[in-house]
C-alpha cells in the first residue's frame, strides 16, 4: 500500500464520526492494534526528544530496500497517534517517508485537536522519522557507489 493510500485509509475511518471523544477512541485502538515494540529497542537513543509522554521510534532497512519503522508509547493517545504514522510511513522507501506530504493529520482534524504539547510531540515524532529516512536513503546511494 502506498503512503497516500494508507492516507487515505485512515481519512476515511476517522470520518465515520465528528465527535471527538469518538476519535480519541479510534485512536486508541489503532494504538492497541500496533505490533508489540522489540525490548530491544526500548533504550534512550530510540527515545523521541521533546514528547510529554515517552515514545520510542526504531527504524531498520528490510532487504527491499523499504524502511520498517517500530513504535511505542507509554501514553495511551500518544500510542495511537504514533501508530497512525507508522502505518502510513512504515515499510515505504527511504526517499517516499522523507518527503511524504502528510495531509491526514490535518483531514481527521488531529492537529487542530492537540494539545499544545501533544503537538509538538507529533511534530518530534515525524522529524524523527524523516531524520531515519534520510539517514538510510544516504547509506543506500553510498553503498550503491
Amino acid at each position: 500500500m502506498t503512503i497516500n493510500e494508507s492516507q487515505d485509509e485512515i481519512i476515511e475511518a476517522f470520518s465515520v464520526t465528528d465527535e471527538w471523544l469518538d476519535k480519541y477512541s479510534l485512536l486508541i485502538e489503532w494504538g492497541n492494534d500496533m505490533a508489540p515494540y522489540p525490548e530491544e529497542f526500548r533504550t534512550k537513543e530510540y527515545i523521541i526528544e521533546g514528547c510529554q509522554s515517552t515514545v520510542w521510534i526504531c527504524a531498520r532497512p528490510n532487504e527491499d530496500g523499504t524502511l520498517h519503522l517500530d513504535a511505542d508509547s507509554d501514553a495511551i493517545i500518544t500510542k495511537g497517534i504514533v501508530a497512525l504514522l507508522i502505518n502510513v510511513l512504515s515499510d515505504q522507501k527511504p526517499e517516499e517517508i522523507a518527503k511524504a506530504d502528510l495531509y491526514f493529520i490535518d483531514r481527521i482534524g488531529l492537529k487542530e485537536n492537540l494539545t499544545p504539547t501533544r503537538s509538538n510531540g507529533l511534530l518530534a515524532m515525524i522529524k524523527q522519522i524523516r531524520l531515519y529516512a534520510i539517514a538510510y536513503a544516504a547509506k543506500q546511494s553510498k553503498s550503491k557507489e
